[in-house]
């Protein structure tokens, strides 16, 4: 599939999600409990194969390195993997910032946390680079209501640290879900509410904004149509 005038790095990305059937079509019950999604993003895919996962972990370092180049306030000492699945993501990309600038991040830890607490050797729930009195941004694949990165928040405060930043690989852009049955979903993406609650950046690679332009040059019809109608009724602009 063609892609749009985007930055090389998430034009490649976006790709290789798509090449590799990480981001995925059809009908799908979300995290949230929400129903019907036209498109589905299965981070786990990337383990499958090591070329599509150089892919993801370039993807989350350069979206790093980027925002440190237009942000220079914007720096932090840890990345933290919410167990399990972004383990391998925080342990790759903290190896890749370094190897893509050294001196600026060769200082940066990586650290995660156990689900279960080792009661043996050195014990703890997390392993890793210690937290206290460190910046340390929080790497997750999607946010759908965002329960595993406010539980690593909680960590990350536990422990003496202070949260910088969060960066996810795509943003559904996507309101979150009623907390009560019958109410009507609140029209805010779970994004922006931790934009607003910890106020730090949340960062993604890609949103779904970015895969529909590049549905709409590929002319993918019918993929295209049912996520347009998809975000009419759940789609938020933030």
């Amino acid at each position: 599939m063609s892609t749009p005038d985007l930055p090389a790095y998430k034009a490649d990305f976006l790709s290789a999600c798509l090449r590799g059937s990480v981001i995925q079509f059809g009908s799908y019950t979300l995290k949230s409990g929400r129903t019907g999604s036209p498109f589905f993003f299965n981070a786990g895919l990337f383990l499958t194969n090591a070329s599509l996962f150089h892919s993801i972990q370039t993807a989350y370092a350069q979206t790093l390195l980027q925002s440190t180049v237009s942000h220079p306030d914007f720096g932090f000492d840890v990345l933290f993997g919410p167990a399990y699945k972004a383990i391998p993501l925080a342990a790759a990309t903290f190896s890749e910032l370094a190897r893509l600038d050294g001196a600026k991040f060769g200082h940066v830890g990586c650290a995660f946390n156990r689900k279960e607490v080792k009661v043996h050797g050195d014990g703890g729930s997390l392993v890793g680079a210690k937290l206290e009195g460190k910046r340390v941004v929080v790497l997750d694949d999607v946010l759908t209501v965002g329960t595993a990165v406010r539980e690593s928040v909680d960590i990350i405060k536990a422990q003496g640290g202070t949260l910088a930043g969060i960066v996810i690989a795509l943003d559904r852009m996507e309101k979150l879900p009623s907390t009560k049955e019958g109410e009507e979903a609140p029209n805010i993406s779970a994004i922006a509410q931790m934009r607003r609650d910890f106020q730090v950046p949340v960062l993604s690679i890609i949103s779904v904004l970015d895969l529909v332009e590049v549905l709409r040059a590929s002319g993918s019809e019918g993929d295209l149509q049912r996520i347009i109608e998809y975000r009419k009724l759940w789609g938020t602009e933030e």
